[in-house]
């Protein structure tokens, strides 16, 4: 009987991943990923830091009277610079339709909301007050990002937030110019900034939209409104009447503060479509550290006492604390690098278990049958 044999050919050995495969926090794709994460965040950081210091100068040095009508400025310049823009071909975003409200709520409302009150905040508190309460914001932020988007934080992290928070209550607490409605006005304003950015962040994935649409949107459906309550409320009166815009450098600061507005809302959608709301409210507190440093030395509306400026740099250690668990990634990383590792192991397994049953197939393949 002739002797059947079956021959096999061996698989040339699979070459050793590199370095970029094996860990992908290192890989090219990675790196480029985190690149454009700083970069919208510096963007981010730039922009808040400039857009405050222009709307201080406007609505305290300049005594303007109405900060909605300096919204409505904003407004209006984000309408005008997205819609050429889309003319021209240069940016893309769905048309309007019955469903875009839909898409949008709540974030017209809010936008609104984070405009007017953070305008009002600005003209009514020292801007070394205004940022150490809008500490806050990080807070509610992590709050709303768990109970909206269903987020989880590490211990080290929620501690720097309580430190942050900390902070800003000693620092708040020796306020000498204390002023209940501009700390009102900032409270409101820390509420609608962290949903803003929570909603931000979940409206993004919502197909037709995108950014410029987001941004878009959000200016077109509220305007008409906004300009209707301040004729209401007399601002809109108050501020064509008001007699600085015979002066050229008002006009010029006005504008600016107009653009600005654009950027910075432009500058926040992207640091959160490339971050998280929670990154993005960080990068304010990073900024705020510049702030609230040079509002000291400029401006001669600080008031010094030792609890506001301890509280003051308490407030600062955690925010810095916060900002280098958040772009180190500790947490994450760490948890990535353990699934990692898992997975390794997992594969591993799995690649022995189908060599030892190779092996068997070999095995009894290689005996030879009864004759």
């Amino acid at each position: 009987m002739s002797r059947r044999t079956s021959s096999f050919t061996s698989s040339p050995p699979s070459p050793s991943p590199s370095p970029s495969a094996s860990f992908p926090l290192f890989s090219p794709a990675h790196r480029d990923g985190r690149l454009l994460k700083l970069v919208s965040a510096v963007f981010y950081a730039v922009s808040s830091f400039l857009i405050i210091v222009i709307n201080k100068t406007v609505l305290t040095n300049y005594r303007f009277p109405s900060y909605t009508f300096l919204g409505i400025g904003q407004m209006a310049f984000t309408i005008i610079i997205l819609y050429l823009a889309k003319s021209f071909k240069a940016v893309s975003f769905q048309d309007f339709d019955k469903s875009i409200p839909v898409k949008m709520f709540p974030l017209p409302l809010l936008y609104v909301g984070n405009h007017v009150t953070g305008l009002g905040s600005t003209k009514k508190l020292s801007l070394p007050m205004f940022t150490v309460l809008r500490k806050f914001t990080i807070l509610l932020t992590m709050i709303m990002e768990t109970k909206i988007l269903r987020k989880t934080f590490s211990p080290q992290l929620v501690c720097s937030v309580l430190a942050i928070v900390f902070g800003a209550l000693i620092a708040a607490s020796s306020d000498l110019a204390f002023d209940a409605e501009g700390y009102t006005f900032v409270l409101l304003n820390d509420v609608f900034t962290a949903a803003s950015g929570v909603y931000t962040k979940k409206k993004l994935g919502i197909e037709g939209l995108g950014k410029y649409g987001l941004l878009f949107y959000n200016a077109f459906i509220i305007i008409i409104p906004t300009i209707l309550a301040s004729a209401y409320t007399g601002d809109l009166e108050k501020a064509i009447m008001f007699k600085g815009w015979l002066s050229l450098s008002f006009i010029v600061y006005f504008m600016m503060s107009c653009a600005m507005g654009f950027v910075l809302m432009y500058s926040i959608v992207l640091c959160s479509h490339y971050n998280s709301a929670l990154t993005t409210t960080v990068i304010g507190a990073i900024k705020n550290v510049a702030v609230a440093y040079i509002g000291m030395f400029i401006g001669g509306d600080y008031v010094f006492s030792w609890p506001n400026f301890v509280g003051l740099n308490i407030c600062i250690s955690g925010g810095l604390v916060y900002s280098y668990l958040t772009f180190h990634g500790g947490s994450s990383a760490q948890t990535a690098t353990q699934e990692e590792s898992r997975l390794r192991v997992h594969v591993v397994e799995e690649n022995t278990e189908e060599k030892s049953q190779f092996s068997d197939i070999l095995t009894l393949q290689s005996v030879k049958p009864p004759i």
